[in-house]
This record gives C-alpha cells, sequence and structure tokens, in this order.
C-alpha cells in the first residue's frame, strides 16, 4: 500500500500516524514545506520519501509531488494530513489522481460549511441551534427579534474560535455590522451548554471502532476573547446518551475511514424548542483528530495508541493490534499564558506532580492563540484531583 501523508511534520506529534503506518507494513511517502533536515528524526525513520514543496499552498506543486510519488511508487492509495486546514485539498488530491479511500469533494462540501452540517444533524435527529446567514442589518435584527441576545457569529467556513464573536445587544450588532467581513458569516442563537466532544475513528461502513470524549468546561471564544487560559480533560469512560448522538451524528454526515471530532453543548437548562437540560445540541463536526495534543491526551486517558488504532482501520477496517479494554483516567490539559503571572512557578509544577505529569512543553505559536503557550498534561483518578490540577497550574499570582 502506497500512502501518501501530508504535513506529517505538524502538529509534531503526528508523526505517530507514519510511525503506526509503517510498523503495519505501509509505503509511508510525505509531502510538506519543511525542510528535510529539520524535521523530527522519528518522521524521517517512518518514511520511505519525503518531498519538500515550496509551498502547500500552492496546489500545481502539491500535483507534482503526487504525480512523482505515482511515476516512481506507482498507484497511490491514501492520501491524508488529518488536518484540518488541508482537509479540502486532501479531497481534491483523491479526486484528481482517482483515490476512493478517504473523502471526496461531494463529502467535503457537506462538512466545511456551518451551516450545511446542520442539514446532516437533523438527519441523525440531533437538535441545532437556530441560525441566520449574515446579510443586512435589516435581516440580523428580524433574527434577534425571534431568538433575543446574545448571538454568535462565526466565519461559515473556519475552526476554532478566530474570528468568533459574542454580540450582547445592539450595539454589539451594528459594531460588526460596521466592519463586516468579507467572508460568509452564521449568525446563531446562543445556547448555554457545556461543550462536550465526540471523538474516534470510524471504518468504513461509518461506524466507530474507536470513540471518547472530551469536556471543554469554558467556551474557546471566551478563552480567547479575554486571554484566559485554556483547561479541558478526556473523559474516563462516554456517557450512553453521548454514545447514541454520535453513533447516528457518525453515520449521518457518512463519515467513513477516518478520525472524527463531533461538538456537542450539553445543556445546563430547559432551552424551549431545543431539549431539556443535560440534552445534547449540535456545535459542529471536524473529521479529523482534536486539535492541537488531544490525541496524546485520548491516549494517556485511555491507555490506547489511537495512532495506531487509526493506522489498523487504514490497513484492516478494524482494530487488530490494540487492547481497549485497559485503566481509564481523566487526562487533563492545563494551558499558561505568557502575558500573565502565576502563583506557582514552572518549577512548582514539575516538583508537585512529577510522574503524574504525561507532558510538558511549549505551544507553537501558530496554535497559541487558542491553547496558550505553555502546557502541562497529567493523569488523574477522580473529579476532585482533576479539578485541583487545574487550579495549581492556572492560579493566579
Amino acid at each position: 500500500m502506497n500512502f501518501v501523508f501530508v504535513s506529517p511534520q505538524f502538529p509534531k506529534t503526528y508523526w505517530n500516524f507514519c510511525d503506526r503506518l509503517k510498523r503495519n507494513g505501509v509505503n509511508v511517502l510525505g509531502i510538506g514545506d519543511t525542510p528535510y533536515d529539520e524535521i523530527p528524526v522519528e518522521l524521517k525513520a517512518s518514511l520511505t520519501e519525503y518531498y519538500r514543496v515550496d509551498s502547500m499552498e500552492n496546489y500545481d506543486s502539491m500535483v507534482r509531488a503526487m504525480g512523482y510519488f505515482t511515476f516512481k511508487y506507482g498507484k497511490i492509495d491514501w492520501v491524508e494530513s488529518n488536518n484540518e486546514y488541508w482537509l479540502e485539498q486532501d479531497a481534491a488530491l483523491r479526486t484528481d489522481f482517482n483515490i476512493t479511500t478517504g473523502a471526496q469533494n461531494d463529502f467535503i462540501d457537506r462538512i466545511k460549511f456551518k451551516s450545511r452540517m446542520k442539514e446532516s444533524y437533523h438527519a441523525a435527529g440531533v437538535p441545532v441551534a437556530r441560525h441566520h446567514m449574515v446579510s443586512d442589518l435589516a435581516g440580523a435584527r428580524e433574527f434577534v427579534k425571534l431568538v433575543g441576545y446574545p448571538v454568535i457569529v462565526k466565519p461559515d467556513n473556519g475552526c476554532g474560535a478566530e474570528a468568533t464573536y459574542k454580540l450582547k445587544n445592539d450595539a454589539d450588532l451594528e459594531d460588526f455590522y460596521k466592519n463586516l467581513p468579507e467572508v460568509p458569516y452564521i449568525m446563531e442563537e446562543y445556547i448555554d451548554g457545556t461543550i462536550v466532544s465526540f471523538d474516534g475513528v470510524a471504518d468504513s461502513h461509518c461506524v466507530p471502532i474507536f470513540y471518547t470524549s472530551n469536556v471543554f468546561p469554558t467556551p474557546l471564544i471566551d478563552i480567547v476573547n479575554s486571554q484566559g487560559d485554556l483547561a479541558y480533560w478526556t473523559q474516563k469512560t462516554v456517557p450512553a446518551d453521548l454514545k447514541d448522538v454520535g453513533f447516528r451524528t457518525i453515520k449521518a454526515f457518512g463519515a467513513k475511514s477516518r478520525f472524527f471530532h463531533c461538538e456537542f453543548f450539553r445543556l445546563n437548562q430547559d432551552k424551549p424548542g431545543i431539549g431539556q437540560k443535560g440534552d445534547y445540541v449540535a456545535l459542529e463536526v471536524n473529521m479529523r483528530p482534536a486539535g492541537g495534543y488531544t490525541p496524546d491526551l485520548i491516549n494517556y486517558a485511555n491507555s490506547v495508541d489511537c495512532y495506531q488504532i487509526w493506522a489498523d482501520m487504514v490497513c484492516y477496517d478494524e482494530v487488530r493490534h490494540q487492547k481497549l479494554n485497559g485503566p481509564h483516567y481523566y487526562c487533563v490539559y492545563a494551558g499558561r499564558r505568557d502575558c500573565h503571572t502565576y502563583k506557582h512557578s514552572h518549577d512548582d509544577i514539575l516538583a508537585k506532580y512529577g510522574t503524574k505529569l504525561k507532558m510538558c512543553d511549549r505551544i507553537p505559536d501558530v496554535l497559541a492563540l487558542d491553547l496558550g503557550n505553555q502546557m502541562y498534561v497529567a493523569n488523574a483518578e477522580t473529579a476532585k484531583e482533576r479539578d485541583e490540577f487545574i487550579r495549581y497550574v492556572q492560579e493566579r499570582a
């Protein structure tokens, strides 16, 4: 099997995907824009060949790289980046090179726009927030009259919390329209809920062969807009009602042979016309692994290797090299920003948590807006221990 992995050097832990493919006997070929001498040594050991392009934004360069690999190694069986930014390009390369594994252009259209996602959520029987496609101020006022303040406005095509705003009153609404973005925006009613994700790997029949869940207690939009500190965790177990909603969502979207990251609101209070407290309401889907270093949190929480699970799906359409019944933990991410002063020093954290720390690293600047500048990741047995870790790491001086 010839597998082309796009941008295998970023995030830096993604070399694990290539390594697990190689372990399964796959011929792994990489395309990236980082000089070969600067990619991780582990990635070099995982790749048969690496093709550097000056810019991955240049589609002609990507086509030439694919053509070179095809000429040298024969037909390409898979192409994937597992990276939100490149999903659309991945699909275009599959279409142009007649690669039938993975998402094609028609699938990308269903997951690219938040407004289109709602159609599949409806098909899954999952309630969604009412929305309005941003046009003129009069139309926005009519929508606000229907749903009330606050409302959320965000790019119809995009991920994360960048360029997302909470409009709390008429003044906020008018200010937004004074500098109306050129890209299409969607306006949604505000949902009072805790963001919970359903994450995993689906087989070729759109059935999850592995699944888990993450909880994000503070909305990313609030963290980004206030320069706050991100904290979230992988759950020890997946609640039965979330599993049900998650399985229906994956089937409705036709998400086959890939990682998935589906986000829901778990209602904090009854919402007329939407659901009751504790019900799940659709937020959005991302058909790739959860962002940043979440795959590693998933591994530590579930005592698994999700990189290997994904590689097994690629090669065998099932899990062959992993046991899924190991001990489970809360795996907690606590980030800090360089612009703040904290009560406990870096050395204090290392001394207090020692071997319980699973990761401790600087965050690349390109991810720092959401994740912060410094991260600490630890396993916790109990919710009390989990919350204490977050408090200790993020307590301000």
